[in-house]
């Protein structure tokens, strides 16, 4: 199978080399800190940046929200199906 990945270095102008879905938690962050996050049950999402702010969002269902998330809170989210673009 031909990889057009194999020669490319991973870059934040895209695209994502992983998709991993988030479990929320207060207490925890994502194991690599997401480029975006995409959604797929629209609700409301607690999330802490890239930058270690804290942020609520409402979002539709199959959104992308482009931005660094490091940790995806469970108290305030409850919007379902969550999955973390990863780069590198």
């Amino acid at each position: 199978m031909s990889d057009p990945f194999k020669n490319r270095t991973p870059s934040l102008n895209g695209p994502a080399t992983d998709l991993s879905p988030v479990t929320p938690s207060d207490t925890t962050d994502l194991e690599t800190v997401a480029v975006a996050l995409y959604i797929e049950g629209a609700g409301t999402l607690s999330l802490e940046t890239q930058k270690n702010e804290t942020r609520t969002v409402a979002v539709g269902d199959f959104a992308i929200l482009p931005v660094g998330v490091r940790r995806v809170n469970a108290t305030g989210t409850t919007a379902t199906g969550i999955h973390a673009f990863i780069v590198g």
